[in-house]
């Protein structure tokens, strides 16, 4: 008997988020490497183009966002998207052994946390109906639910970049990841559209012809760049153990209501099923937290403010061969 669509999907998600968790590993051994023998990445250098393992995490990252687009044509994006903390867990476990990141007590207890909440999710998904054609999810874009829920959207949007933006977009996080999260939200149900076209495509039910196919991949276009733009912005304006979480929080939550509304994902479900995925999707988000606060706090109690070089006259040299001098704060220490 073969697999059933959400299997399938299921199977492509957790890869996905192997490769991905993966892939932040190498491409941090990558940059070590390159940083020990040429300018760092952080100060502007790009001796990492010419190290092997950052490719290898580059290339790895980029089969794991694959699987994770094919996962949204085989899967409900209430199944899907929530898997990707898994992804977190992998990257915090990897790290622990081969980067010496110590993972703590309490990142421990949020890596168990992702995985029971994960294992409800998976347990409660609904089955999903495929469409059979590009324009039958034409149909479900045109619906009114779903157009009143893109109105709401964009006009949040708008709200957001013309007016909230240059008031206090340096300052409150949610105005730079409510856009990204906004717009990635319609990124996700395009995407599954075009999937779902790609997929038919090649069973020989060509959709290139239809323009609802064009449409849906310029709507993809538009959001994924503004989404990135503004996701990046997010990161160099704030604490990136912020951005993480709550840009999780915010993106899985009105991805799971996008898709939900478009694709009716819980229609002819149980009352208890959807409390059980609903309290699932909690638990995985509060592992989540749980991970990025453990982070946060490593973070913050290491040494802050702490200066270190060496003098011999006027020039710069190694510890071996002159003094340390090392300043924290207001006090000076000679060694």
């Amino acid at each position: 008997m073969g697999l059933s669509e959400n299997s399938k999907g299921l199977i492509l998600a957790v890869a996905s988020s192997a490769f991905i968790g993966s892939s932040f590993i190498l491409k941090k051994k990558g940059l070590k490497r390159a940083g020990a023998s040429g300018t760092r990445a952080g100060v502007g250098g790009y001796t990492y183009l010419l190290e092997p393992l950052w490719w290898a995490g580059m290339v790895t990252m980029i089969v794991g966002e694959v699987a994770n687009f094919v996962a949204y044509v085989y899967a409900p994006a209430v199944l899907v998207t929530p898997l990707g903390a898994l992804s977190i867990i992998i990257s915090a476990v990897l790290a622990h052994f081969m980067l010496k990141e110590r993972l703590q007590k309490m990142g421990i207890l949020g890596c168990i946390t992702c995985i029971v909440g994960s294992v409800v999710i998976v347990i409660h998904a609904p089955q999903e109906h495929t469409p059979n054609s590009v324009q039958e999810i034409w149909a479900l874009a045109t619906q009114p639910d779903f157009l009143i829920y893109v109105a709401a959207t964009v006009s949040v949007v708008l709200a957001l970049v013309l007016h909230f933006e240059p008031r206090c977009g340096q300052t409150n996080i949610l105005v730079y990841l409510g856009i990204c999260s906004l717009m990635g939200s319609l990124t996700v149900v395009s995407i599954k559209a075009i999937g779902i076209a790609i997929k038919l495509t090649l069973d020989g039910i060509s959709q290139i012809a239809y323009p609802q196919t064009w449409f849906f991949l310029t709507v993809a276009a538009v959001c994924v760049i503004t989404q990135l733009n503004y996701l990046n912005k997010a990161l160099d304006t704030f604490n990136a153990a912020i951005v993480s979480p709550v840009y999780y929080v915010m993106f899985t939550t009105l991805t799971i209501i996008a898709s939900a509304i478009m694709f009716k994902d819980w229609s002819g479900q149980d009352v208890s099923g959807i409390a059980s995925e609903i309290c699932g999707f909690i638990t995985v988000l509060s592992g989540t937290i749980i991970l990025h606060a453990t982070r946060e706090h490593e973070q913050a109690t290491a040494p802050v403010g702490t200066v270190t070089w060496y003098v011999s006259g006027d020039s710069l040299k190694g510890a071996e061969e002159e003094h340390l001098i090392t300043i924290h704060n207001s006090d000076y220490y000679v060694q």
